[in-house]
């Protein structure tokens, strides 16, 4: 559920191909401008926008807008210019290729995405980039983490709601096996049950885990892995129960103490904008008693918090 709002009378693409060249001229950008027409238009108007753009100024508007604006602002709107399966090809190409490699963004988008829209951005991230998703991982990530990450990229998983109940109870005992059971950790049947089942499955082997060994898998996860492998399976799992309360987890973690971890921020409200952020808002007030509103208000500020808070839609 989006939190995109769109007026209800549209200009045309043109009209605000226009309306952003004259934001741009004269002294200075007119940020708030820029932020009024773009923080409301979805996927496609923005594509319209940008094609309308490059053929009557003969110049990318993704280029325009990165040279007008700066800081934090600038990463959000270039960032939303992309559609979702584009910028995600982006976040991790980014995240695996930049000057510091932050395997931990790689592996939350990869491991909180649906197969379906793994698919979309592999091919964008090759159209892109000229390189395989997979070389990158290959590349930057070892150990575990590489093992989970690209069994999780190659698997096609099921999407639907329906569970096979025999394999449930198989894979929770396989789990306990590989290990609460033993010293020592086999790490690859967790890869083998978290990288192939579906979300509706992992969900079911938890509770079936937890009926037979009173323990719950995320407890088990913690207590046998660690560092970056234990939060991409941690990752999956909280996906696979309730995408929206792993993601209003992530935020609340982002601006919590001193400081407001900006990249998080922007990636995950960017990124959810238009897929999920009602169920984020929804799940964010329930477990903190603010909304998520007035949290980014408060760690925020200027044409950055503005362009926030657009996209977050009304606070309710």
């Amino acid at each position: 559920m989006s939190t995109v709002t769109i007026p209800s009378v549209l200009t045309s693409p043109r009209d605000d191909a226009m309306h952003l060249y004259r934001a741009f001229k004269g002294f200075g950008c007119d940020t708030e401008a820029v932020i009024n027409i773009l923080a409301h238009r979805d996927a496609t108007q923005r594509a319209l926008i940008q094609q309308e753009y490059r053929a009557m100024y003969s110049q990318e508007l993704s280029k325009r807008l990165s040279s007008e604006l700066s800081n934090n602002v600038k990463k959000a709107v270039s960032l939303w210019m992309h559609d979702p399966a584009a910028r995600d090809a982006t976040i991790v190409r980014q995240a695996l290729s930049g000057d510091i490699v932050d395997l931990k963004a790689a592996t939350e988008v990869i491991c909180s995405r649906t197969p379906s829209q793994i698919q979309q951005f592999k091919q964008i991230y090759f159209s892109t980039f000229g390189t395989y998703l997979d070389y990158d991982i290959e590349y930057q990530a070892s150990g575990d983490l590489k093992k989970l990450l690209l069994a999780y990229i190659r698997t096609p998983r099921y999407e639907g709601p329906e569970v096979d109940k025999l394999m449930v109870e198989k894979d929770a005992k396989a789990l306990f096996k590989a290990g609460e059971k033993k010293l020592g950790t086999d790490e690859n049947t967790f890869i083998q049950i978290f990288s192939g089942r579906s979300r509706a499955q992992l969900a079911a082997i938890d509770s079936a885990y937890h009926n037979f060994y009173g323990n719950s898998l995320q407890k088990a996860v913690k207590k046998e892995t660690s560092g970056n492998f234990e939060f991409a399976l941690l990752t999956i799992l909280r996906c696979a129960h309730n995408p929206g309360k792993y993601f209003a987890k992530v935020l609340h973690k982002a601006m919590k103490g001193l400081g407001t971890n900006d990249t998080t921020l922007i990636r995950i409200v960017v990124t959810r904008a238009e897929i999920d952020m009602q169920y984020i808002k929804a799940e964010y007030q329930k477990k903190y008693g603010k909304t998520l509103n007035d949290a980014v208000h408060s760690e925020t500020s200027g044409h950055y918090r503005a362009f926030l808070l657009a996209l977050l839609g009304p606070s309710h």
